[in-house]
């Protein structure tokens, strides 16, 4: 063989090998890329985000209660404080006064309660010795009218023991009067005495209002006066001074806003991961005691009813998280992250979130058809879909690989899902385990049809790809 015809058939050897190279590159660039998953059985947990700060259930603002200057202030900002003990008072002297004197008019009201009782007593006993004379009178007013009967004594002697007895008959019942009038003017003193009484409780009750004690074990947690500043009681619409906000830390909550996209799925008792940003690291268990049912606008916190705008903004509910397990280390204000578990399912079938699309079954039937190219009206209409299939309602699905003659390619199928996780979501139809589904990419997910030619390609995603 001559050489010419060595180097001819070399060239024609490499043409074959070039037009075969070439038309394999060309079959592998006309195959879609996807990043694949599959179905599969495991735990799901959905959760609700809120963010919002650490508070406590129970607090008070501790108002001034008197006018005047603070001359001790007992405690300051941080202090733990039991239950009735002295957080501060206010001067008193016009109060103590006024109780002082209040009770030296009752001293003296009492005094003139046992001087009465006394005249009480001096006229019983005059009554008492006016009923001894009249007893003896009487006596000898019967003796004498016996005799005076009996011609034995003259009228005018019959006439001195009548009028004798008569005199002691008025005495007796003018003591009798004055005894009345002694018990009568002893009652009116004894109401005075009760009066005077009733007036010294409200002065002590003025005296009191100038000592300010806890009304529950808690912390101080804010104390805005000093000692030496003048406080002042509210009036009507004008608050008054505050002197310090105790706090009831045995039960701490942590209020949180909730997405109103995700507030349907929050209620009562449902658990919770509270963690709080000064304490990382440590996360407390708490469960759900509070749903709002307001909405509060996201730029300014006020309810929709509050606002007299109507601005379409984002909105949230105020969700309140109870702790199970207080502890020392929260303060109030600190900010609070809870993450809620609204529903767990165990063993149950789940696929990647980012794999749901939303498409016109009809329309992806069609195309499957024909291998993921538009198809004409008539294979449209033979898929069982109008000329305006497009506008049909879209249902949510998954692109599911299926293989065709060693090749594989993307089948479009509804599925009807349930909870949704942090990644994962639950298929409660259309899939069955181990069905290996299209995941990626973003912006091949876009575009993708039903039918199209894949090829598995689960390398790490760029931010090109996802652009």
């Amino acid at each position: 063989m001559s050489a010419k015809k060595i180097v001819l058939i070399a060239a024609g050897a490499l043409v074959v090998a070039g037009i075969v190279t070439a038309s394999i590159v060309h079959s592998q660039n006309s195959v879609t890329k996807v990043a694949t998953g599959k179905a599969v059985r495991q735990d799901l947990v959905s959760i609700v985000n809120g963010t919002g700060q650490i508070k406590p259930k129970t607090y008070v603002n501790v108002g001034a209660t008197a006018f005047g200057r603070i001359t001790h202030l007992n405690v300051k900002e941080g202090d733990h404080v039991k239950k009735g003990t002295v957080l501060a008072t206010v001067e008193n002297v016009q109060p103590s006064a006024t109780v002082s004197a209040q009770q030296a008019a009752i001293d003296s009201s009492r005094t003139d309660v046992n001087s009465m009782v006394a005249a009480e007593r001096t006229a019983e006993a005059n009554i008492a010795q006016a009923k001894a004379d009249l007893e003896q009178k009487h006596l000898d007013f019967q003796r004498a009218s016996q005799l005076y009967n009996e011609k034995l004594i003259a009228k005018q002697d019959f006439d001195a023991k009548k009028a004798a007895y008569d005199m002691a008959v008025a005495t007796l019942a003018q003591r009798q009067a004055a005894a009345a009038q002694a018990k009568a003017q002893t009652a009116s003193q004894r109401a005075h005495v009760n009066q005077a009484l009733a007036s010294q409780r409200a002065n002590y009750d003025s005296l009191d209002k100038t000592i300010s004690r806890a009304p529950f074990d808690g912390l101080v947690t804010n104390v805005p006066v000093r000692e030496g500043e003048t406080v002042v009681v509210g009036i009507q619409n004008a608050g008054g001074s505050t002197i310090m906000t105790l706090a009831d830390m045995s039960v701490i909550t942590a209020e949180v806003k909730v997405d109103e996209t995700d507030i349907v799925n929050v209620k009562m008792n449902q658990p919770a991961d509270v963690t709080v940003d000064a304490l990382p690291g440590r996360v407390f268990k708490g469960h759900v005691t509070e749903v709002g049912d307001q909405a509060l606008l996201r730029t300014t916190g006020l309810s929709t009813t509050q606002s007299t705008t109507g601005t379409e903004e984002a909105k949230d509910f105020k969700v309140v998280v109870t702790l199970d397990q207080p502890s020392d280390d929260l303060r109030p204000g600190l900010s609070a992250t809870a993450k809620i578990t609204t529903a767990h399912q165990q063993n149950v079938l789940t696929i990647p979130i980012q794999a749901l699309v939303q498409r016109v079954p009809a329309v992806e039937k069609a195309l499957a058809a024909n291998g993921g190219k538009a198809p004409s009206a008539g294979a449209v209409a033979t898929a069982g879909a109008s000329q305006t299939s497009t506008k049909a309602p879209a249902v949510q699905g998954v692109y599911v690989l299926e293989s065709e003659k060693k090749k594989l390619r993307a089948v479009f199928v509804p599925v009807t899902t349930g909870i949704t996780g942090a990644t994962e979501i639950e298929v409660l139809s259309g899939l069955k385990p181990g069905d290996e589904i299209v995941t990626g990419r973003y912006k091949i997910l876009r575009t993708l049809k039903s039918g199209t030619p894949v090829k598995r390609d689960n390398t790490p995603e760029t931010e090109a790809d996802k652009s």
